[in-house]
């Protein structure tokens, strides 16, 4: 037990520089949450409800909203909490959580993209096939694979965390991120496995990024000769590549700041930068998707317009 931390709080300052507009801030914020949540669960429930919806592309529409509440979670109650309260702290075992939930969110959100990348690529390039390979036991378990998978690999780089012996408590943001917990460690020495298997984890999901670019530039390629599946590619595929290039360069741009942010930027820029991957692909994905796919939009139209009758 000597190299298990005895620190039970750790103390966030990412919002020391905030007092001065927290209220103006925190509305902005829960105004911002509560249209993440609606336009999610709007999606989500029309999906479920309408039987005619119970195709692979509108499931994993579903999957991807769901993960977007999910990551939305470990972020904005906790965010809104510390903006009204004096003191920014959080347990020990709450930032553990928090980390998960906020890693395992952007790990299952690339994995869902590459599944719905896979599915274009049997839609429109194999479509005699598409039903057989895109079955319904198929389906489930590449959602499963899409959210397991992500939550088990950031659970070990977290329970890797939790064994480390940290010699401070301050963190300089106002979230809980792992590689910055790892920093508070004592002994940098035992931090070799929790780096190794952080570069693991960046491995395999950058071959993930690599899959899905791979996958949409042979569709482009394919679709270039044909009239019908150039539409079919610009009403399926572009809410898709929206939603990937939307993710990959909000979250890019967040590691970038993160790790080799300049210190002439203010900590709270650096800061906000850094969760633009919690805050726009969860709001943006259902807007992207209920505008661009036909059935979709009608259908929350009709929707809405019996409720106004």
């Amino acid at each position: 037990m000597d190299n298990v931390s005895q620190i039970t709080m750790f103390f966030l300052s990412g919002l020391n520089e905030t007092n001065n507009h927290r209220f103006t801030l925190f509305f902005l914020t829960l105004l911002c949450y509560c249209v993440t949540l609606l336009v999610n669960i709007s999606v989500i429930v029309t999906i479920i409800m309408d039987k005619n919806l119970h195709e692979p592309m509108y499931i994993l529409l579903c999957t991807i909203c769901m993960n977007g509440l999910y990551g939305t979670t470990g972020f904005y109650p906790k965010f809104l909490w510390d903006l009204l309260s004096p003191v920014h702290v959080i347990s020990y075992s709450g930032c553990l959580v928090q980390a998960l939930v906020m890693y395992s969110f952007a790990c299952a959100e690339l994995s869902i993209l590459s599944v719905m990348a896979y599915d274009r690529y049997v839609a429109i390039c194999r479509p005699l096939e598409y039903h057989s390979v895109m079955s319904k036991q198929r389906l489930i378990m590449l959602v499963c694979f899409s959210w397991i998978t992500p939550f088990c690999i950031n659970a070990s780089n977290i329970f890797l965390t939790s064994r480390l012996k940290l010699c401070s408590q301050y963190l300089g943001r106002f979230f809980c991120v792992n590689w910055i917990i790892v920093k508070l460690a004592c002994f940098p020495a035992q931090t070799t496995v929790n780096g190794i298997v952080a570069d693991i984890t960046v491995v395999i999901y950058t071959f993930h990024g690599i899959f899905i670019v791979l996958s949409y530039m042979y569709l482009i390629k394919t679709c270039a000769n044909s009239i019908e599946n150039r539409a079919k590619f610009m009403q399926t595929c572009v809410p898709h590549l929206t939603s990937l290039l939307t993710f990959l360069l909000t979250g890019l741009f967040s590691v970038l700041i993160m790790r080799f942010g300049s210190k002439d930027f203010p900590l709270t820029f650096k800061n906000f930068v850094s969760v633009e991957c919690f805050v726009i692909p969860p709001l943006m994905n259902p807007l992207i998707y209920g505008f661009k796919l036909t059935r979709i939009r009608n259908r929350i139209l009709v929707v809405l317009t019996f409720k106004t009758k």
